[in-house]
């Protein structure tokens, strides 16, 4: 029998009651660990961390808080080894993948850390400045962001089990909220073991940060009104929690990461030989495949002028020709599996329902995988489609194939190629590829309205720039419309979220006490 992971909660490690769910490795098909959350006092944790953990993080100053922080991080990298061996076994990711995981959630609470510092000694922050009432100065308006006197609810995807803990953590517990994490089942093993690890070294308060493997069932019911939930994952799921009566009537606060079908445009100033095109080929080829392209923020449409369509099937493929997939323990292989069987089988089928739309332009079944078996391993190789109508290509608009799949579709002119991209019908990034600063400045803002960010790629930043698809602890992430419209991140903006707006009407005598 395999070891039944403990959850954390109430302050206390307790095992569910139920025999629990398996959790897989991907790429050799053995059970590892299981999870089960099945008979927990939901309710009475939930207090705990708010009654507890909230008030002995509320008392520290947000100086003081940016410090366990730091704490936290030397903890996180003290133990990368094992985290690394985890995301190997549990999520199937080549060493580069798992360290966009894992190092990218210590860099985001590291990143969060020094921010803190800069706020001070200090236990609520001024918004704005104060604003006369009236004709005589003396009586005015001062609005203050306070830390909710909630918990924080994180329901996880499963594609980053541990920068998908951190993003968020950070900020809430930087500004003063305790966290409840609820990863995603299939990939739960590396959220735990991290968890376990700062629990253990004893650097937050009680009750401060508590972590729950399995079912969700019952964790929205236990949400009061100064609670707060943020949620990554499906649109489905995310209309589900909308609909929960926690917030539709109790008006708890909801931050949504949903469906994406991001893109890259290839602005028409640039031709085949220019080296936005290759930068295009080289962004494309590597977001199909980081994470075996199971991330929110992969780039699922690629536009390019009609007249370099041939020539950008032909650079991308033989991109994606050189890509070695399989065993992420063998030296020679540069893209794992995906997650489970489940979505093996969820993407299998998504393709074939692209294929009824789209022609193969590379087909990523056709190649071998490498120290692996192709009847147990969840492995599929990248595969790029194609559309030479992108006005009547519906369905490609439409659908995400949450893998290492894109669809290249031609376009006529600049803004043929916008619109084509707001057909996404919002988006968490899009990425544009040019040499020309006004064009691609102004497209960058034609684009701004529907996505959480535009990344604008020109010769000048090609050793510079992050990356389409790598989130940054100083930018905004989410985005608009089928995105989930939700924000998270962009530095100290991400805190807002915790806080609460009051405006405090008064003497300027009381408001020069709220310093």
């Amino acid at each position: 029998m395999t070891e039944l992971l403990s959850n954390y909660l109430g302050g206390t490690w307790q095992r569910g009651s139920g025999a629990g769910t398996a959790l897989f490795d991907p790429v050799l098909g053995n059970e590892l660990v299981r999870v089960d959350a099945t008979g927990l006092d939901l309710a009475a944790g939930f207090a705990f961390a708010r009654e507890q953990g909230g008030a002995a993080l509320r008392a520290l100053t947000y100086r003081q808080r940016a410090a366990l922080l730091g704490e936290v991080v030397k903890v996180l990298q003290a133990n990368r080894d094992a985290y690394y061996d985890i995301a190997t076994a549990n999520s199937g990711t080549v060493r580069n993948d798992s360290a966009v995981d894992i190092d990218g959630g210590i860099f985001t609470l590291g990143t969060y850390a020094r921010l803190g510092d800069t706020l001070g000694d200090r236990h609520h922050l001024p918004d704005g400045e104060a604003a006369r009432l009236g004709k005589d100065p003396l009586f005015q308006s001062q609005h203050v962001l306070v830390p909710t006197r909630g918990v924080a609810l994180f329901i996880n995807a499963f594609n980053f089990p541990a920068w998908g803990l951190w993003e968020k953590a950070a900020p809430a517990l930087l500004a003063g909220v305790p966290v409840i994490v609820k990863p995603a089942t299939a990939t739960a093993w590396l959220t735990q073991r991290m968890v376990r690890d700062v629990v253990e070294a004893g650097i937050l308060p009680a009750g401060a940060l508590s972590v729950v493997c399995g079912s969700a069932a019952g964790m929205l019911d236990a949400l009061q009104p100064f609670d707060v939930v943020s949620f990554t994952g499906s649109a489905d799921t995310a209309a589900v929690i909308r609909s929960h009566p926690a917030i539709a009537r109790r008006s708890v606060r909801v931050n949504i990461e949903a469906d994406s079908i991001n893109a890259a445009v290839l602005l028409p100033q640039d031709g085949a030989d220019s080296a936005a095109f290759d930068l295009l080929a080289k962004e494309v080829v590597r977001e199909m495949t980081v994470k075996s392209g199971q991330k929110c923020t992969a780039i699922r449409r690629v536009f390019v002028p009609e007249a370099l369509y041939a020539r950008a099937t032909e650079a991308i493929g033989a991109r994606l020709s050189k890509v070695t997939v399989g065993n992420p323990r063998h030296d020679t292989v540069r893209m794992g599996a995906l997650v489970s069987r489940a979505q093996f089988d969820a993407v299998q089928a998504g393709l074939d329902g692209l294929r009824r739309h789209a022609q193969v332009l590379h087909d990523g079944s056709r190649q071998p995988l490498v120290d692996a078996d192709p009847a147990v391993a969840c492995c599929i190789g990248p595969t790029l489609l194609g559309v030479t109508d992108a006005d009547a290509a519906g369905t490609v608009h439409d659908t995400e194939v949450f893998g290492p799949v894109a669809t290249l579709l031609p376009y006529r002119d600049t803004a043929h190629a916008l619109a084509l991209v707001r057909r996404g019908q919002g988006s968490l990034v899009a990425s544009l590829y040019g040499s020309d600063a006004a064009a691609l400045g102004a497209a960058a803002l034609e684009l701004a309205d529907s996505h959480g960010r535009v990344h604008v790629i020109s010769p000048d930043v090609a050793q510079l720039h992050t990356g389409h698809g790598n989130v940054m602890p100083q930018s905004l992430h989410g985005g608009p419309g089928r995105a989930g419209g939700g924000e998270e991140l962009g530095g100290l903006r991400a805190l807002h979220f915790y806080h609460r707006r009051c405006a405090i009407q008064a003497s300027t005598a009381v408001l020069g006490t709220l310093a």
